[in-house]
């Protein structure tokens, strides 16, 4: 029986793919077959290398001035990213090789930019094969490979699923990091600007009730109905505005463009993601409890790790059933 595990996109948030690879390998679990779209294409090749160890050490060690240092602030490749440095730091004779090499069939998906077709990346060397498939719209440039422009796999098919079967994988069990963005909010309150709100009626104190049905006057007294009606109209728009302005959200800023570019991308990931899934459903679906976590959060690897760790852990009896089934 061959089992294939297809390890799914999310940016930072792939470092929990680490901590999945950890647990199954506590659980006596050996893909025969591995694929990977995005980050899962690096964690991939990197547990393929036998340097999963080194990963999760520059992962942990991974903060805001390491995402600086990686930063191309000339713009002129193509993205907020220079490629070069990212990659070129994981480069030694173990990733110096082509994929076909692997002790087990490897494959990563890509997007050709030019038709939008999905592309299954079999063959190729393995860093150019990793940098097309985590080529994320701009943030990475696009990568030329066999004559078409590539980007981020994640485009068409967050999690290889289908390139798993395809490849012969009886039992596929899959990783999606986007299975839970739906339960939190990618823009923060302070973002999404003015809230409406909706009084009921008891909320209005006894003071506007008052003052929209003062005591009538005593006979005699030579207030006139209209100027009775002109006062309480005023003293109901006084209190309208003042409770108005008790629940007025104050200005808020515009979020910036890595805010919107990650939300963005939150977004489609998760909407291609639920359809493909449903389409083509795993054996296994491991979903890590990540959705707080921002595609941006690179320094949170020790949290991701963990996650996806006590994630896989807890799916344990699925995983076995999956085996004897």
């Amino acid at each position: 029986m061959k089992i294939g595990l297809a390890l799914g996109s999310g940016a930072a948030r792939g470092w929990a793919h680490v901590g999945v690879l950890r647990a199954l390998n506590e659980i006596g679990l050996k893909p025969d077959i591995l694929c990977g779209t995005s980050v899962g294409a690096v964690v991939g090749a990197a547990f393929l290398t036998d340097q999963l160890e080194a990963l999760q050490e520059y992962a942990q060690s991974f903060g805001m001035l390491g995402a600086l240092k990686l930063l191309d602030i000339t713009f002129s490749r193509g993205g907020l990213v220079s490629v070069e440095k990212a990659y070129e730091m994981f480069r030694n004779p173990r990733t110096d090789v082509p994929i076909e090499s692997l002790p087990i069939p490897f494959a990563a998906i890509a997007t050709d930019l030019s038709t939008g077709k999905e592309v299954w990346l079999r063959e190729g060397h393995m860093l150019d094969v990793v940098r097309a498939s985590a080529a994320i719209p701009g943030l990475f440039p696009a990568v030329p490979f066999q004559g078409m422009w590539l980007a981020d796999g994640a485009l068409v098919n967050p999690v290889p699923v289908s390139l798993c079967r395809a490849l012969g994988a009886e039992v596929v069990i899959a990783v999606n990091l986007n299975g839970d963005l739906s339960q939190f909010p990618r823009l923060s309150k302070a973002q999404l600007g003015p809230v409406s709100v909706s009084l009921p009626d008891h909320t209005i104190d006894d003071e506007a009730s008052a003052a929209a049905d003062p005591p009538a006057p005593p006979r005699g007294s030579g207030v006139k109905p209209l100027a009775q009606l002109a006062a309480t109209l005023n003293a109901m728009g006084e209190r309208t505005k003042s409770l108005a302005a008790q629940f007025r959200a104050p200005k808020q800023p515009t979020p910036n463009i890595l805010e919107v570019m990650a939300s963005s991308i939150d977004i489609m990931q998760d909407r291609i993601t639920r359809s493909r899934l449903a389409g083509e459903p795993p054996d296994v679906l491991l979903t890590p409890r990540i959705g707080h976590i921002g595609i941006l959060d690179f320094e949170r690897a020790e949290e991701l790790i963990q996650l996806g760790y006590t994630a896989t852990i807890a799916m344990r009896p699925a995983i076995e059933l999956a085996m004897q089934r």
